[in-house]
C-alpha cells in the first residue's frame, strides 16, 4: 500500500466518548486517516463535528444513508474503505448492513447489534460479500493477552480446567440515568441497549475474554441476574457459572453497581501446570502460576522478544518499562484490521498475528451470551444449554 486506508464514521460526533477512542486508536500507527462521517442524527451537531475533525465540507453528512450512497458513487481513488459505527446498540445493524451491501469493510463496537438474530443476517452479507467485519473487544489487543492465548494454545499450562473473569464497575451505583447522564440513559434502556444491561454492556467482553484467552467454547451456563438500583429496568448486576467445551468450569461476575471500582476486568486461568492472572487495571503485568516452580512475572515490552511469543511483540510498540494501556490495545485492533485490508488491497497474504482480530463470529456468540443468560436467569434450571 502507498497510500492510507481512508475510514468514515457513523455516529460519534463531539461530546461521544467512544468515537473519539476509535479515532485515536485508528489515526495511532499512521495506516489509517478518517476522511468522511454522519457524526450525528442532529444537523447541527453532524455538521461541527465534522468541521472540528476539519472533514471537507461535502463529506460532511447528515445521515449514514447519504454517506454510503455518495461514498460509494465517488472514483476508487477518493471514496472510503471501510465504515466504523459507534452508534449505541440499537442502531448498529442498518449501517452496518448497508455498509456491506456498499462493498464497504466494516468496524463495529460491540456488541454487535441489537438481536442475535440481527448478527446472524449480518455473518450471511458478510460471507456473501467477502468483506471483512471487525468488532472491537478491545482487551483482546493488549500484548500479553496475546501471549496468554499463544501459551494456552501450545499447551504450556496443560490441559484448561478453571476459569475466573469478572468485571467488576461502579459507575451505575445511582440511578444515573434520570440525573442527565447521556451514557447512562441509553445503556439502561432496554428499547436502545437491549435485553440486557451489565451483562451486555461488560459481561460480553468477560465472556470473549475468556473464550479469546482460552480457545474454548462455552456450552452452557446458569446465570442469576440482579437490579440492585431501584427504578432500573434492565439488570446491573450479575453471576454466571459457566461450562466450556472441554469439561473446564468458570465463574464469570460483571456487575456496575460495584462502588468505587473503575474498569477492573480482571481473568485467571488455571490448568493441570499453571495459571496465568491477567488484570486490564495492569495490563503490563501478568503472572504465571506453576505447580512446581516459583510465579513467574512476565513483562509486556517490544524489545522481549527473548521471552514473549511473536503475538504479543506484534502488538506491542515501546521496550519495556514504558507502559502500554487502554488506547494502545485499541489501536492493536485497527492496526491488524488494516493491515489485512491492506494485504487484501495489494494482492498479498496477510500473517497470522495481523489476522489476529475479533469478527463476526465473536459478535454472533456475544448476542447468543446475552440471550443466554438473560433466558438462564429466568428458569427455574439449573443450567441452561448455551444455543446460538
Amino acid at each position: 500500500m502507498n497510500r492510507k486506508l481512508r475510514m468514515g464514521m457513523v455516529g460519534g460526533g463531539k461530546d461521544a466518548f467512544i468515537g473519539a477512542i476509535h479515532r485515536y486508536a485508528a489515526n495511532m500507527d499512521g495506516l489509517i486517516e478518517v476522511v468522511a462521517g454522519a457524526l450525528s442524527i442532529h444537523p447541527e451537531v453532524a455538521k461541527e463535528s465534522g468541521k472540528a475533525l476539519f472533514f471537507a465540507e461535502d463529506r460532511i453528512y447528515m445521515s449514514y444513508e447519504e454517506m454510503l450512497n455518495k461514498e460509494a458513487a465517488l472514483p476508487a481513488d477518493r471514496r472510503i474503505d471501510f465504515v466504523t459505527i459507534v452508534t449505541p446498540n440499537f442502531a448498529h445493524f442498518a449501517p452496518a448492513m448497508m455498509a456491506l451491501e456498499k462493498g464497504f469493510h466494516v468496524v463495529i463496537e460491540k456488541p454487535i447489534t441489537f438481536t442475535l438474530e440481527e448478527a446472524k443476517q449480518l455473518k450471511k452479507k458478510v460471507e456473501e460479500t467477502g468483506l471483512l467485519l471487525c468488532l472491537t473487544h478491545t482487551y483482546s489487543g493488549y500484548p500479553l493477552v496475546k501471549h496468554a492465548k499463544k501459551m494456552i494454545a501450545d499447551g504450556t499450562l496443560g490441559k484448561i480446567r478453571k476459569v475466573w473473569v469478572e468485571y467488576p464497575q461502579g459507575w451505575l451505583s445511582k440511578l444515573s440515568e434520570r440525573e442527565g447522564n447521556a451514557q447512562a440513559a441509553w445503556r439502561t434502556d432496554p428499547k436502545k441497549s437491549g435485553k440486557s444491561g451489565a451483562m451486555g454492556d461488560i459481561g460480553t467482553h468477560a465472556a470473549h475474554l475468556s473464550e479469546y484467552i482460552t480457545g474454548l467454547k462455552i456450552t452452557k451456563l446458569c446465570a442469576d441476574l440482579n437490579i440492585m438500583v431501584e427504578g432500573r429496568a434492565l439488570d446491573d448486576d450479575g453471576n454466571v457459572l459457566l461450562r466450556y467445551d472441554n469439561g473446564a468450569a468458570g465463574v464469570l461476575m460483571a456487575s456496575q453497581v460495584a462502588a468505587g471500582e473503575e474498569n477492573a476486568l480482571k481473568i485467571r486461568v488455571y490448568g493441570e501446570k499453571g495459571g496465568i492472572e491477567w488484570a486490564q487495571h495492569e495490563p503490563n503485568t501478568m503472572l504465571v502460576k506453576w505447580l512446581d516452580q516459583p510465579t513467574q512475572i512476565l513483562r509486556a515490552g517490544g524489545n522481549y522478544g527473548d521471552r514473549l511469543s511473536s503475538y504479543a511483540i506484534h502488538n506491542s510498540r515501546t521496550p519495556g518499562g514504558h507502559p502500554e494501556g487502554y488506547l494502545e490495545a485499541f489501536a492493536n485492533i485497527y492496526h491488524n484490521f488494516a493491515l489485512t485490508v491492506s494485504a487484501r488491497i495489494d494482492g498479498t497474504t496477510p500473517t497470522p498475528e495481523m489476522l489476529d482480530f475479533p469478527r463476526v463470529d465473536e459478535g454472533i456468540r456475544g448476542m447468543a451470551f446475552i440471550d443466554n443468560v438473560v433466558k438462564s436467569s429466568q428458569s427455574d434450571e439449573k443450567w441452561t444449554e448455551y444455543t446460538i
